[in-house]
């Protein structure tokens, strides 16, 4: 599955776990409605400030993994 993908269903999953509308997650995260739609079905261009906005009105986190993060994380701590 690609990311797209679970970025879109893990926002229709808890949003629908919340009880709420795709309207009412709009209101709450500060978007439009289309903007929700278009994301549940998987649209390809939105910005990273609209996914932030709406991942943290239904509280989820997330964490990116690579094989080298570490060397990110070391070089962040001598800085």
């Amino acid at each position: 599955m690609s990311n797209q993908n679970i970025i879109s269903k893990t926002i229709r999953f808890h949003r629908k776990k919340s009880g709420l509308t795709q309207k009412q997650l709009a209101e709450i995260a500060g978007v439009g409605k289309s903007v929700i739609f278009d994301i549940e079905k998987g649209k390809k261009t939105v910005q990273l400030d609209t996914i932030l906005k709406i991942l943290g009105a239904l509280n989820i986190s997330f964490r990116l993994e690579s094989p080298i993060i570490h060397l990110m994380e070391t070089e962040n701590e001598k800085s």
